[in-house]
C-alpha cells in the first residue's frame, strides 16, 4: 500500500461493532440474578423434575450470563413446567416394522421468567431437548440412561433462549 496509515485505520475500525461479554436481550438488561425453584412435573415419569431443574441450573452457571441466587435476592425467577416426555420409534428392524431398534426421546418444558415486581419478562416459551437411544433387552432402563442426555440438550436450549433471546 502507498499509505500505511490507511491500512492501520481500516484495520482498527473494522472491529468497532464487537464487544466482549454477555449480550442479554434488552428486556433482561437489569436482570443479574435468577432464582430457579424446582420445576413442576406434569408427566407420569417420577422424580424427573429434579434432574431437569438441576441441569438448567448447571447450564445457567456454565453460561455465566446470570448468577443463580435464592428468591429473596433474585432479580427474576425462572419457573418451569415439564409438559411432555415422549419416546417415539426412530429405526425399526429390517423386515419387521413392528420391532424397534432405536427410539427418539423428547422432553418439553414450558417456562416463564418473572421479575421481582411480578411482571412477566419472558413467558409462554417452550424448550425441547432430544436424544436417541438403542434398544437392548430392557427398554425402560435404556430410556432412563438416555434421559440425562435429553435433559442436557433441553437445558442448553432453554438457557440459550433466556441469555441470548432466541
Amino acid at each position: 500500500m502507498k499509505n500505511p496509515f490507511i491500512a492501520v485505520f481500516l484495520l482498527l475500525t473494522g472491529c468497532l461493532g464487537y464487544h466482549v461479554g454477555p449480550v442479554k436481550p434488552s428486556v433482561l438488561r437489569d436482570v443479574h440474578g435468577i432464582a430457579v425453584p424446582t420445576f413442576e412435573n406434569k408427566t407420569l415419569l417420577p422424580r424427573v423434575e429434579v434432574l431437569i431443574t438441576d441441569s438448567v441450573i448447571k447450564q445457567l452457571q456454565q453460561d455465566g450470563t446470570y448468577q443463580i441466587t435464592n428468591e429473596d435476592q433474585a432479580d427474576a425467577t425462572l419457573s418451569g413446567e415439564i409438559s411432555r416426555i415422549a419416546r417415539t420409534p426412530a429405526r425399526s428392524v429390517r423386515g419387521n416394522v413392528l420391532a424397534t431398534t432405536e427410539f427418539a426421546l423428547t422432553l418439553s418444558v414450558k417456562y416463564t421468567l418473572t421479575g421481582k415486581n411480578g411482571e412477566q419478562l419472558a413467558g409462554g416459551n417452550e424448550a425441547t431437548g432430544t436424544t436417541s437411544f438403542f434398544v437392548s433387552s430392557d427398554v425402560t432402563t435404556d430410556e432412563r440412561q438416555a434421559l440425562p442426555l435429553a435433559t442436557e440438550d433441553l437445558a442448553t436450549r432453554l438457557v440459550s433462549q433466556i441469555s441470548e433471546g432466541w
